[in-house]
């Protein structure tokens, strides 16, 4: 059953560019790792909390990606710079339906 993991992040208005400009240039290496099958950046239409989007094959893959060193590296500007929201949320689910084109 497929594992679908969001980061709610509430980003303040002033911030939202300096938010965005650390999602283009991290490190991307969620592709790589076992397991990975999607990444979005929601951003709002409305208001100001981007959706950080990741769909796995297992809940067990995405435990395995928080723990590797891949991740640490992703996540190095957030440990360095400080975070850019206040407050964030992460909500997971299992897949029970889905389709697509």
């Amino acid at each position: 059953m497929a594992h679908v993991v969001m980061n709610v992040v509430d980003v303040p208005a002033e911030r939202r560019d300096e938010f965005e400009q650390r999602f283009a240039a991290r490190a991307a290496r969620v592709k790589d790792s076992p397991g990975f099958e999607a990444f979005e950046l929601l951003k709002p239409a409305e208001g100001g909390k981007y959706i950080v989007y990741t769909r796995w094959t297992s809940r067990n893959d995405f435990e395995a990606w928080l723990r590797s060193p891949a991740f640490a590296e992703g996540h190095r500007q957030h440990s360095t710079k400080g975070p850019v929201a206040p407050t964030s949320e992460t909500w997971a689910f299992d897949v029970l339906q889905a389709e697509y084109q």
